[in-house]
C-alpha cells in the first residue's frame, strides 16, 4: 500500500512509471530484513528487528566508473561513511548502504568485502558510503545482529522495479512521528522542455513528533493524537533521524548535485521534520547524466572527459523535484509500514489509513 494508492497525490510534477528511484534508469535497490524473536531484550539475542538496504547507481561497478554526487546535512547526529570523499572529489565511488546505528561498521567492511571480490585480484581502495538512523526501540541494536552475509544478499537481490517500503531491510525496526515507518520511495518528471529528466529519492524515516506531522499540509499529527493511536515518543519526543538519497539522470555536476541534496531538507520539513538537536540528518545526491568517468587511478583513463552540466536557469524544476519525491516518499514509508512489536513489547503501530484518508478529505485534498 502506498499513498496514491489512497488517493493522496503530494505537489504538482507526475511521478515516473514506478513512482520510485529505479525511475531513474540503471538504478537497483536491494533489501535483506531481519525479524526474529519476541519479548524482553537480551542483548546479542534479540528480539531482532533489523536489517540492510543497497543502492547501487548503475548497472556497473561504481569502482571503476564512478557517477557525480554531492551532499548535505541538516542536522549531524548521525552517520554516513565516505562522505569526505564525496565531498572532495565530487564523485560516488561505490554501492550506498544504509542500516542502524551500530551495524555501519559491517556494512561498510562488507561493501569492501565485495569490491575487493569483483576486482580479481586487483589491488585498489574504496571508501563505502553507508548511512544509519536507530532502530533501538524495536531492534536489538546493541546485538548487532546484521551480518556480511545479509549485506552479499541484499546486494544480490538488488534489482530495478518497484522497491519494497515499509518495514524491509534498513528500515525494518524505524518509526516515524510515533507511527511505525522505514524505507519509502517516489519520484519526479520534469517536463521535456526542461530536459525531461527523472529525479527518484528513497529515504530511510526515523523521526519527526507526532503533533508536526503534515500531509500535504494537513495537520495528520495533531489529528490522530496518543490517545487515537497510541505510539511511544521515548525518551525524546523529537528524537530521531532521516537519511534520503536523491538520484537523478540529469547531467549535473557535483555542485549541483550537493544543491540538489539540500533541497530534499525541505521535503523533510514539509511533512513535518525539523532536524533537531538529536537528529542525524542527511542526504546524498548522485546523476547519472555523465557516464563513462574513469577511477582517479586509472592508468588507461584519457587526460580529460567531455561532460555535460545542466544550465542553472533549468534546476529549480530538478530542485522542486526533490522536494516532491522526498515528501513523498516519507509518507510512503509510514502507509506502507504494518504494525510492529519489538523487544520488551514496544509496539509502534501503522498509520490508519482509513483515519487519514478521512482527514485529507475534510481538508479538501481528496474529493
Amino acid at each position: 500500500m502506498r499513498a496514491r494508492d489512497l488517493g493522496i497525490v503530494i505537489g504538482d510534477l507526475p511521478a515516473g512509471p514506478l513512482n520510485a528511484i529505479t525511475d531513474v534508469a540503471g538504478v537497483r535497490v536491494g533489501h535483506t530484513t531481519l525479524i526474529s524473536g519476541d519479548g524482553p531484550l537480551v542483548v546479542g539475542k534479540g528480539p531482532i528487528r533489523t536489517g540492510v538496504t543497497v543502492i547501487l547507481p548503475h548497472q556497473g561497478d561504481p569502482g571503476g566508473e564512478p557517477v557525480f554526487a554531492g551532499s548535505h546535512t541538516l542536522n549531524g547526529n548521525g552517520e554516513m561513511t565516505g562522505l569526505e570523499w564525496v565531498r572532495e572529489s565530487g564523485m560516488l565511488t561505490t554501492p550506498i548502504g544504509l542500516t542502524n546505528t551500530h551495524s555501519v561498521g559491517v556494512v561498510r567492511d562488507a561493501l569492501v568485502a565485495g569490491s575487493v571480490a569483483a576486482r580479481e585480484g586487483v589491488v585498489r581502495w574504496s571508501l563505502p558510503v553507508v548511512a544509519e538512523t536507530w532502530d533501538g526501540y524495536l531492534n536489538d541494536v546493541d546485538g548487532q545482529h546484521v551480518r556480511p552475509e545479509h549485506v552479499f544478499a541484499a546486494l544480490r537481490a538488488a534489482a530495478g522495479g518497484p522497491v519494497a517500503e515499509g518495514s524491509v531491510g534498513g528500515g525494518t525496526g524505524m518509526k516515524a512521528f510515533g507511527f511505525k515507518a522505514g524505507i519509502g520511495t517516489a519520484s519526479r518528471r520534469v517536463a521535456a522542455e526542461q530536459g525531461g529528466y527523472t529525479v527518484g529519492v528513497l529515504v530511510q524515516a526515523n523521526h519527526g513528533r507526532r503533533s508536526r506531522l503534515r500531509v500535504d499540509g494537513v495537520p495528520v499529527g495533531p489529528e490522530i493524537p496518543h490517545a487515537q493511536v497510541p505510539g511511544p515518543d521515548v525518551p525524546a519526543p523529537t528524537a530521531g533521524s532521516i537519511i534520503a538519497v536523491v538520484a537523478t539522470d540529469a547531467p549535473l555536476l557535483p555542485q549541483q548535485c550537493r544543491r540538489l541534496a539540500q533541497r530534499a531538507e525541505l521535503g523533510v520539513a514539509r511533512g513535518g521534520g525539523g532536524g533537531e538537536n538529536d537528529s542525524g540528518d542527511i542526504f546524498l545526491a548522485f546523476a547519472t547524466g555523465n557516464r563513462g568517468l574513469h577511477r582517479e587511478d586509472d592508468t588507461k583513463a584519457p587526460l580529460t572527459f567531455p561532460v555535460q552540466m545542466l544550465n542553472e536557469d533549468h534546476i529549480d524544476e530538478l530542485f522542486w523535484a526533490t522536494i516532491e519525491a522526498t515528501e513523498e516518499a516519507i509518507l510512503n514509508s509510514m502507509v506502507a509500514a504494518e504494525t510492529m512489536t519489538g523487544r520488551d513489547g514496544i509496539t509502534f503501530h501503522a498509520l490508519p489509513h482509513d483515519r487519514l484518508v478521512e482527514l485529507m478529505r475534510r481538508y479538501g485534498r481528496l474529493a
